[in-house]
């Protein structure tokens, strides 16, 4: 399926998302202590349902189209809601941010290879050359400009999560730029995603009804926690979601999968801002080196 090239507007929309998800990730490390990872994104997801209930209530009815169509929106919700979601915090629970950065940072190449393999969508040299492109770009932050860093790092099996939340979301990305809903939900942005979350929320009920049958699972209740759980609801969850979904909807899932690599610049940037130190110049060699990847990519 051929998209129109890439405008200023759909640049836009694709990187919002990674802001905020950068910014759930730096905020799920703190939260580490506080609550489980599947139950965070339990409740985060319960959260952002009764804040979409008001605006799309009507997909719930039994005429709205959404039930004769309610494997696909299974799906979507297990891969989108479900499982990425859980098995970022989980991987944040288990594995440095660094090695979930650099394991993350493969999507553009998952994005390529899942297209090709499921969608027949064709690769291109241009999307090849910003894979690699955005690759190296993710490494200079990794490496914090010095290559040796690199050598030091160790897999560890929280590294596992985060890939397998990587392929979810690739796939879940293809799947959301090939309509198989009625027009009605497809228009309403809204309706589309609660459609999904209220089968993600069955999915990751029983992930975090396994944590805590499972596991020695505490929440330590507080401001901190209502806090987090306000942003990740509103910011990373339902507003990324939106933004997101269209922009997949007019770049396509494979341009969009080079915009996902901006989230671990974003996160070393905020990770900085916390920490009281300023960006380093490798930030910004690692910033020019994914905007180009963005950009040749995008070329016909």
């Amino acid at each position: 399926m051929a998209h129109p090239p890439l405008t200023l507007k759909n640049a836009a929309l694709l990187t919002l998302p990674p802001l905020l998800w950068a910014g759930n990730a730096v905020l799920g490390r703190l939260v580490v202590d506080l609550v489980p990872p599947a139950t965070l994104n339990f409740l985060r997801w319960l959260l952002a349902f009764f804040i979409l209930l008001p605006l799309a209530g009507w997909v719930l009815r039994p005429g709205s189209g959404l039930w004769p169509h309610w494997r696909r929106f299974a799906v979507l919700g297990l891969l989108g809601v479900g499982l990425y979601n859980t098995l970022q915090y989980l991987a944040l629970h288990t594995s440095t941010p660094v090695n979930v950065t650099l394991v993350a940072s493969s999507m553009p190449l998952w994005m390529l290879a899942l297209g090709r393999l499921f969608f027949n969508a064709p690769v291109r040299r241009p999307q090849l050359l910003g894979a690699l492109l955005s690759m190296l770009g993710v490494t200079v932050v990794l490496a914090r400009g010095d290559l040796a860093n690199l050598a030091r790092l160790q897999l560890v099996p929280g590294d596992v999560y985060i890939l397998a939340a990587t392929l979810a979301w690739a796939l879940y990305s293809w799947l959301l730029a090939r309509p198989a809903e009625p027009a009605a939900i497809r228009a309403d942005w809204a309706a589309l995603l609660l459609a999904q979350v209220t089968f993600g929320l069955g999915w990751s009920g029983l992930l975090a009804g396994g944590e805590w049958l499972l596991t020695d699972a505490q929440i330590r209740w507080g401001w901190p926690l209502a806090g987090a759980l306000v942003f990740v609801a509103c910011g990373p969850a339902v507003l990324a979601y939106r933004c997101w979904g269209l922009g997949v909807q007019r770049a396509g899932p494979a341009l969009a999968g080079f915009f996902s690599n901006l989230t671990p610049v974003f996160a070393a940037l905020l990770s900085t801002v916390l920490l009281g130190e300023a960006p380093r110049d490798y930030h910004a060699l690692a910033f020019g080196l994914i905007v180009l990847s963005i950009w040749v990519s995008s070329r016909r």
